[in-house]
């Protein structure tokens, strides 16, 4: 894997990474950008896969176009760190059928619960980021559903965190692009420290069981790289590790009698 280089010249541009044929990671966001958007070769163009945050449009554009222009803008789902950026780049969006009123709504704000959050500092942030993050709603082009092909890959509806969560699956070499499927971090800390992936956080998982059987459903693939929307990919003891993200709220919701 080559190194990253900044997408730009500008201070916090994001960079850019190959991770794996045909796809290329863009990372963006300050201070640390943990906003992950994926640029997928698709018939001498390219899809772009979640569309990060407000301030990384004009750079999705301008990747975009440097690599044979942007076909479609898949997004994984409309929370406002992921529909971000989407109306200001010049594509069609595409998203699952389940997240279409949201996308070209309120991004999910309606399920949102900030109180959630143990941290008095995070609780008063998100309210804030998230009309900073965020350039509006957009008129969803088209949708695609679990066992659609997008440019080589598999999609799968994993629900839980929202309604119509997606991931894209390619068998050939056990790649899975989950977005938030699961975290690599830890949202509830200013400190946002990286880790091994767990299941979303409850202030933004509306299902948190369902979202455990979701990550149940990625293990079961067997995947041999986990890329996040957020922040490091799973690369090692992958399974291993899903299976005990999906463990730990588990036994977080059990009954009594089962436990």
């Amino acid at each position: 894997m080559s190194r990253p280089r900044r997408a730009g010249w500008q201070p916090g541009a994001p960079t850019l990474e190959p991770i794996a044929d045909g796809v290329t990671l863009m990372r963006g966001g300050v201070p640390r950008r943990t906003m992950n958007v994926y640029f997928i070769e698709d018939r001498g163009g390219v899809t772009v896969w979640d569309a990060g945050i407000a301030p990384m449009a004009p750079w999705i554009e301008r990747v975009g176009e440097a690599m044979g222009g942007i076909r479609r803008l898949v997004l994984s789902h409309s929370h406002k760190d992921h529909r971000g950026a989407a109306a200001g780049v010049s594509a069609p969006v595409v998203c699952h059928p389940d997240e279409t009123a949201d996308a070209e709504g309120d991004g999910g704000s309606h399920y949102a619960d900030f109180t959630k959050f143990h941290s008095p500092a995070v609780r008063f942030t998100y309210p804030r980021l998230f009309k900073r993050w965020d350039l509006g709603p957009v008129k969803v082009a088209d949708t695609v559903a679990e066992g659609d092909e997008v440019a080589g890959f598999e999609v799968l509806h994993f629900p839980g965190h929202a309604p119509g969560l997606i991931g894209l699956w390619r068998a050939t070499d056990r790649l899975a692009l989950v977005s938030d499927v699961v975290y690599t971090l830890e949202v509830d800390s200013i400190f946002v420290p990286f880790g091994g992936p767990r299941v979303p956080h409850a202030a933004f998982t509306p299902d948190r069981p369902q979202a455990a059987r979701s990550v149940r459903k990625l293990a079961e693939l067997d995947p041999r790289q986990v890329w996040a929307g957020h922040a490091d990919p799973v690369l090692t003891d992958v399974r291993a590790q899903l299976e005990r993200a999906a463990e730990a709220v588990e036994s977080e919701t059990a009954p009594e009698s089962q436990l």
